[in-house]
């Protein structure tokens, strides 16, 4: 299937203590890949509630966005240009739990262990190995740079 659309995902690190929590998603296009909770925004959604959304959706988790790694530009396997905004969040409530339908595993990984996940266990690598860089190094930005 040729693809050539514009997709906004809003993505997010789910932080617990010093822990990451990563999935594996139950699509063809990322079967057995890791990759943060995230899925595309919806027509007239804000950036944030869409990140919400997407965390409580594929985790069960209700979390707290704090701050963002920034927003990153790339062509996804499936063709389409994906501008993804991508958040730091901790979790407030909600319990782990995953739609088997729609995730195939769920797992915390320290921080220091996300530097050795190999390019081809990832979803989308050259994207998330920014992402893991910025989230290991601390580089972080303030999400009031987002605007509503």
């Amino acid at each position: 299937m040729k693809q050539d659309s514009i997709v906004l995902v809003a993505s997010v690190t789910v932080m617990r203590d010093d822990s990451v929590l990563l999935i594996k998603e139950n699509k063809p296009t990322a079967r057995n890949k890791w990759n943060f909770p995230s899925g595309r925004i919806e027509r007239g959604e804000e950036i944030f509630q869409a990140a919400l959304r997407e965390v409580k959706e594929e985790t069960g988790l209700a979390v707290k966005l704090m701050s963002t790694t920034g927003v990153y530009q790339f062509q996804s396997n499936t063709n389409d240009q994906v501008i993804l905004f991508h958040f730091m969040a901790e979790v407030v409530g909600g319990e782990l739990s995953f739609s088997e339908e729609e995730i195939i595993e769920g797992k915390w990984f320290r921080i220091n262990e996300l530097s050795r996940l190999e390019k081809d266990e990832l979803r989308e690598p050259t994207v998330l190995t920014q992402i893991i860089n910025n989230v290991v190094n601390g580089k972080t930005h303030t999400i009031d740079l987002f605007h509503n």
